[in-house]
């Protein structure tokens, strides 16, 4: 059988998208399916795989899959990806429609440059920062259950981290890094998958290094769980917005700097987070599964 495939990518954040109104794979199979596909060496290489399908609760539905095979809730540059894929593939002929991913539906607004894509704008919605919803096991400084996690330290190979815990939902630990360091100089592919793993996370967790380079410009490098050290993560951008102003290191306007490029988060007066950035095609083909 040959399945149809785009590949694309936000920020270097790269899937292998899907057209599941025509390409139709049993459910059953797609865990294995999406490991296959996103091998670098042995598929078509990617951070996961993510199916476009038909939904009634929003006009398009986000079926995601990190790349060892497990669902994920929200992907941010996926998300813009799908819109731009839904736009350019001619499934609607509108700048403004709506995408669902695990039944939370999204707002999305294209600007476009002739037939293509030029940036994508996502209504995110607002940050989760009850711990038991984010979820994690971590407890505010007052130690009330309700209170967002905020700078509170976490214990990772001997070394002690500030984390503030924020869902765009999915979960995000937020670490700004403190006496000069640099995101680039850490040892992510040691210290990523403590993050990820530990206790204190209940569902894992993707986890952001920050440096703030001004309050309104910082720089990050991210683990993400399932995947590993990613280029880009959309919500891990949104969730260091919102980290940041909790934290009082930047305003409500930032742009994140990710090894693949550069996002433009707003958490808005009224509690919103939207997210601006560039969705593109990398290549179109079929595979043989």
């Amino acid at each position: 059988m040959k399945l149809a495939f785009t590949k694309m990518e936000g920020c270097g954040n790269d899937y292998v998208y899907i057209n599941g109104f025509t390409e139709k794979v049993p459910q059953e199979d797609k865990p294995a399916l999406v490991r296959r596909l996103s091998d670098r060496h042995f598929g078509i290489g990617g951070d996961g795989v993510i199916f476009i399908n038909p939904a009634r609760e929003a006009d398009f539905e986000m079926e995601m899959f990190n790349a060892d095979g497990t669902r994920a809730e929200m992907c941010g540059n996926g998300i813009r990806c799908v819109g731009a894929y839904v736009r350019e593939h001619g499934l609607t002929q509108s700048d403004d429609f709506t995408v669902v991913s695990m039944g939370v539906v999204k707002k999305l607004h294209l600007t476009m440059k002739g037939a293509h894509t030029e940036s994508v704008r996502v209504d995110m919605g607002q940050p989760i920062l009850e711990p038991a919803q984010v979820p994690t096991l971590l407890k505010a400084a007052e130690g009330t259950d309700a209170a967002p996690v905020i700078k509170v330290p976490l214990t990772v190979a001997g070394e002690e981290y500030p984390v503030t815990c924020v869902s765009m939902g999915n979960p995000h630990a937020v670490v700004f890094l403190e006496d000069g360091k640099d995101p680039d100089e850490l040892d992510l592919p040691a210290v990523g998958p403590l993050f990820e793993n530990h206790e204190v996370f209940p569902r894992r967790t993707n986890t952001e290094f920050v440096k703030v380079l001004s309050p309104s410009h910082v720089k990050m490098r991210v683990w993400e769980r399932g995947t590993g050290e990613t280029l880009a993560c959309g919500t891990g951008c949104c969730a260091i917005a919102v980290a940041g102003v909790l934290n009082g290191r930047t305003e409500r306007k930032v742009q994140v700097d990710v090894l693949g490029g550069s996002l433009f988060i707003e958490w808005d007066e009224n509690g919103t987070v939207w997210m601006t950035g560039p969705a593109t095609t990398v290549f179109e083909g079929t595979i043989e599964i």
